[in-house]
């Protein structure tokens, strides 16, 4: 079946069509296409169509599609069972290498997502200060727990609002929305209200990508130190994504507790938080914070997950990443340019964002002003072309290792011609 008849039949078993809401295109329009098969950069839909993939299963794949030595390695451990209920020496070994790679982390517990990772972060982080109050910013994505799927009040008002159905007012009442990037309000919330944690991505990337500026970072960590709060960083997106040891290598700023996801698992559904011993020590079977899971550290997940940790270890393997992203970025800002298109993008490890706007933005109100219209004949012009970007406004792009020159090439090849026409 073509994506047209499949898309039709998924919506009569599967609401809206999709699993997961910014599959479905509605950010941009039109019926999103059916992936049968990947393969380094490449995604094949339904119709064998070829596209370069700058999603990269929203970051996951930072080896490439169906890399050779990873289906190897997962292909062997299936042979040995799908999931055991017992623990193994394979979670010891990712545990240990996560430590490694983030210094900050001194013991980890392994989830299946990252709604769930941050979900724990921040019911051992509220046990450990006994306080309830927690701080999000606005533009940022945590997953989609009841306390996490909150909006931005009126006025000067800093408690949020419910952004879903199905969600009671007293389940967002202790949390807190602040503007990203905004150091005064920062101030302000932990003069007011008694913080238990600060839930932030050091750089955003579900408002498109928004650099967390460093006098920003800097004040999170010396306002959770003053106040006795607990600084959690959301690196489900960033986390061996834009450097080996995360946002924190780069920021060179250590969070009390981090939370991980994507390229953690490779593509499997894997996903962890850890930090400090004396607050992770706080779970149970050690303390009285009950978090639990039957697929937690599944060993075929787990197993994708170390073969993709040795992979980014490789010598060089960020340079290239970054030399690579550096090239699409700036080139894309050149064709829009000399075709008279307002345009920027940034960059940071293998995490790109591209904004209809002269200037890149710093918070959620500036990627508001992007120029939606243009975007979406964009982002339609180049997906008949075969180029594959992320369906929303509001997402960051990702590369991968095995994007090479001839993909490059043929990204900015394209890209010219669409550009033209905008």
């Amino acid at each position: 079946m073509n994506n047209e008849t499949l898309f039709a039949e998924a919506t009569r078993y599967i609401p809206g069509g999709v699993n997961s809401p910014v599959r479905s295109f509605n950010g941009v329009g039109g019926t999103p296409f059916f992936t049968k098969r990947a393969s380094g950069c490449h995604l094949y839909d339904s119709d064998e169509k070829q596209y370069i993939d700058y999603v990269s299963s929203w970051g996951a794949n930072i080896v490439g599609h169906a890399h050779p030595q990873v289906v190897e390695r997962v292909t062997a451990a299936l042979a040995c069972g799908f999931s055991y209920g017992t623990p193994t020496e394979l979670e010891l070994e990712l545990a240990r290498k996560v430590c490694q790679m983030m210094p900050s982390i001194e013991k980890l517990r392994l989830v299946s997502s990252g709604t769930e990772a941050v979900m724990s972060a921040l019911r051992v982080a509220r046990a450990y200060t006994q306080r309830n109050y927690i701080i999000k910013f606005n533009g940022c994505y945590h997953g989609h727990s009841d306390s996490l799927l909150v909006k931005a009040g009126s006025g000067l008002h800093a408690l949020g609002q419910a952004s879903s159905a199905g969600i009671p007012q007293e389940a967002v009442e202790h949390t807190l929305i602040l503007e990203y990037n905004d150091i005064a309000g920062l101030r302000a919330a932990f003069i007011k209200y008694p913080i238990a944690a600060v839930l932030v991505e050091p750089y955003a990337g579900n408002m498109n990508l928004v650099r967390g500026s460093t006098e920003f970072i800097y004040a999170l960590r010396d306002l959770c130190n003053e106040f006795k709060s607990v600084l959690i960083f959301d690196e489900v997106m960033t986390g061996f994504r834009v450097a080996r040891g995360g946002a924190q290598e780069l920021l060179r700023v250590s969070p009390d507790l981090t939370t991980l996801g994507k390229v953690i698992g490779g593509g499997m559904p894997l996903a962890a938080f850890g930090g400090k011993r004396e607050i992770m020590d706080k779970l149970a079977p050690l303390g009285n914070v009950y978090q639990a899971g039957t697929l937690s550290g599944n060993p075929i997940a787990v197993t994708a997950g170390l073969a993709n940790l040795e992979l980014i270890s490789e010598p060089f393997f960020y340079q290239n990443l970054s030399a690579y992203n550096a090239k699409l970025t700036s080139g894309l800002t050149e064709l829009a340019l000399s075709a008279g298109v307002p345009f920027s993008a940034d960059y940071v490890g293998g995490m790109f964002g591209l904004y209809f706007r002269e200037q890149i933005p710093v918070n959620l109100a500036q990627v508001k002003e992007l120029d939606e219209l243009r975007f979406k004949k964009f982002f339609h012009a180049m997906l008949n072309l075969g180029v594959f970007w992320a369906p929303s406004l509001f997402e960051a792009g990702f590369i991968c290792a095995a994007h090479n020159q001839e993909a490059l090439e043929q990204t900015l090849e394209r890209a010219a011609t669409v550009f033209k026409t905008l």
